[in-house]
């Protein structure tokens, strides 16, 4: 006989940021305690509303299965204090209860205890408590004289286990059967029988207590109520998440913006809407922002919604009044005049002033854009150019705009196009999914800042250590990868290195220079990357463990080469013979640690096979000329490695490597030692998984 747990936390408002993990959450740290109590169930469902996380677990047992626990005790005969300190810790008086066993490392005493399955109603009145008390909350806080924390005051809890109260105490609370609807609209608490009624009875309730459902029902709605005014719902996965977290019964109304604003530059108004008010833009069909935008309430009124949006109306009008007094204002000077200004504000006391940084940024851009064959005057005046919006009224009101107003203001200067387009993306690619610049004046800025940024906090010594990442030196680093691969871009990045730390303040008053440092930050930053986009990380260690090739996309291109090396027949056993061949080379070393192994002594080669793969390496050392750095030479290496396979196979098969005179043996090592040297020429192979 199975049955069903109903848990339900109804507390006030949970900050949408946290719904979703804290039903994750919940999930997870209510069925761990289950499955260790041996409470097996057939399937979980989780619910989260702005007021509410709740839990379904179906499918329990109606009594825990019988428990019989064996506990290793001390070797028979041992002092008594170790046998009491055993008997106390397994819930023993004697020893009559243990039995004695042969493990064949001596006799044992082994504590059998067996446990009677307890009624799983009871279980959860111990379990559940824990989970709650266990939940990992972002900030949570403590009411009244309560002991408990919580995100916010808890005003009941619903514990049901086959339609029976499990009263449970949790703080000043105890749980029960009744809950109550939506805030306003269905206040009067209730009770419930079980899952099914539950959720039938919140929906009645005005209550959708699925998110999933809440947030279909939002972007439908939106959708419906913008093409009924013949307008496009501007698409906005993030926000729509949001926004379901801030209500349990969405209803959706339009508000309408005066035309007056609608000259404020596009960004302005939706990151007002967005940012400030959680209002959803609107198009037009022709792609142009429309002066409407969508309001999503959690409350149903009499007069349609008409003073809800009369009172969204007002708020967003004050806000972008604001808005445009700043937008007029701002543009009455230029943003060259605005540079001084940047003196008085601190990038990092070790690392000086905006200023500062600003002028690293130009002579790197010029470096970049010069390598790039990019035009560097205008990278240079970019750079110059890029930080100045910081202290325009609008920035200082709308820190997310920056950038993006220093694009408008240098058109507004009369600056080139390319100019303020790279003024604007300077910060970008800021995530997995922000768009790369393309353009090559506003790549060359792009890297110029990050680069900058990275050199300067390596100077200092303030690198990501674990999951502390204070100044974002990992997204910087990505966001270097990400410009380089997506454009294509050979940079020498150790010269870039040594060009950025050579204009530090801080690493003028030092003789550390964290290039090689910096290089490896990249190359692991490299294989996050790669593993992300699907591609075997312990291939780009190979290729890096070996060189000092410092151009990401020479190194992509390597690991590309040896990953279709590697899936084609002949490099999959040659990375076979290569470990044997590595294997025994090691085990002889470790035995024989004086031996010494070196060049090929042809007096002592006895068989074919040996002269074969001789010549075979002999080969492939003047194939290789002595060059691998090029990705044409890698490939055609790989493609003359591959021809050891046979070689290597017969020697296998046919010649005994520990043979009984000591210098054929060590001659026939050395052979191998070469074999495994003219791989890991190009590679290091002995990192390669799999």
């Amino acid at each position: 006989m199975l049955g069903e747990l109903l848990l339900e936390l109804h507390s006030e408002e949970i900050p949408a940021r946290m719904q979703q993990r804290a039903a994750e959450d919940l999930q997870r740290l209510v069925t761990d305690l289950l499955k260790k109590s041996g409470l097996h169930f057939d399937k979980t469902e989780s619910y989260v509303t702005p007021r509410r996380l709740a839990l379904v677990v179906r499918g329990l047992p109606r009594m825990q299965d019988a428990v019989r626990e064996e506990k290793k005790g001390p070797r028979v005969g041992s002092p008594d204090a170790a046998v009491q300190g055993f008997l106390r810790g397994a819930g023993l008086t004697s020893l009559d209860s243990c039995e004695k066993r042969d493990t064949g490392k001596g006799e044992f005493w082994f504590a059998i205890v067996e446990k009677p399955g307890e009624a799983t109603k009871d279980a959860l009145r111990r379990l559940i408590p824990d989970a709650l008390a266990a939940l990992p909350w972002p900030k949570s806080m403590r009411w009244a004289d309560q002991p408990m924390r919580w995100v916010r005051p808890l005003h009941s809890i619903i514990c049901l286990f086959e339609g029976e109260t499990v009263p449970f105490t949790f703080g000043h609370l105890t749980a029960s059967d009744t809950t109550c609807g939506h805030r306003f609209q269905a206040p009067a608490r209730f009770s419930v029988r079980d899952a099914g009624d539950y959720l039938r009875r919140l929906r009645v309730a005005y209550v959708e207590p699925d998110f999933a459902t809440r947030r279909a029902a939002v972007l439908k709605d939106a959708a419906f109520a913008a093409g009924n005014e013949d307008l496009v719902l501007v698409d906005d996965p993030g926000l729509a998440d949001e926004v379901t977290g801030l209500v349990e019964q969405p209803v959706v109304l339009l508000g309408r913006i005066p035309q007056d604003f609608m000259s404020v530059p596009r960004e302005v108004l939706t990151t007002t809407m967005r940012t400030h008010q959680k209002y959803f833009a609107l198009n037009t069909k022709d792609g142009a922002l429309a002066p409407r935008f969508v309001i999503v309430a959690n409350t149903m009124t009499d007069d349609g919604g008409k003073q809800v949006i009369a009172g969204n109306e007002r708020v967003l009008n004050a806000r972008l009044s604001d808005a445009k007094f700043f937008w007029d204002q701002d543009r009455k000077v230029t943003l060259e005049s605005r540079l001084p200004a940047l003196k008085d504000i601190v990038f990092h006391a070790r690392l000086g002033t905006v200023a500062q940084k600003v002028e690293r940024v130009e002579r790197l851009a010029y470096e970049i854009a010069s390598a790039l064959h990019a035009d560097a005057k205008q990278a240079r005046r970019a750079a110059k150019l890029a930080k100045a919006d910081l202290v325009s009224g609008l920035v200082g009101e709308f820190p997310e705009l920056q950038g993006v107003m220093g694009r408008y203001y240098a058109l507004n200067d009369g600056e080139p196009a390319e100019v303020a387009e790279a003024i604007a993306q300077h910060y970008a690619p800021q995530g997995p999914n922000d768009r790369c610049p393309t353009a090559p004046v506003s790549v060359a800025v792009a890297l110029a800042d990050k680069i900058d940024t990275l050199a300067g906090f390596f100077a200092i010594d303030e690198k990501p250590t674990g999951s502390k990442d204070p100044f974002a030196l990992r997204r910087a680093a990505l966001g270097v990868i990400r410009l380089i691969l997506e454009n294509r871009l050979a940079l020498p990045l150790k010269v870039l290195f040594r060009s950025a730390l050579s204009l530090q303040i801080a690493q003028a008053e030092s003789e550390r220079s964290p290039t090689e440092e910096l290089m490896q930050f990249f190359v692991d930053r490299l294989k996050v990357y790669l593993r992300e986009q699907g591609v075997r990380h312990d291939l780009v260690a190979a290729i890096f463990a070996k060189g000092n090739d410092d151009d990401l996309l020479r190194i992509l291109a390597k690991v590309e080469a040896l990953r279709g090396f590697l899936t084609d027949g002949e490099g999959a056993n040659l990375l076979v013979a290569y470990r044997r061949a590595n294997n025994i080379v090691r085990a002889e070393m470790k035995k024989t640690p004086d031996l010494k192994l070196g060049e090929i002594d042809g007096k002592l080669i006895a068989q074919d096979e040996e002269r074969v793969l001789v010549a075979a390496l002999g080969d492939l050392g003047r194939e290789a000329s002595g060059k691998t750095q090029d990705e044409a030479d890698f490939r055609h290496y790989l493609a003359t490695l591959a021809r050891l396979r046979a070689p290597v196979d017969a020697f296998f098969d046919r010649v005994t490597v520990n043979a009984d005179v000591t210098t054929v043996r060590r001659n026939r090592l050395s052979l191998l030692s070469a074999v495994v040297g003219s791989m890991d020429r190009i590679a290091d192979f002995s990192q390669i998984e799999g």
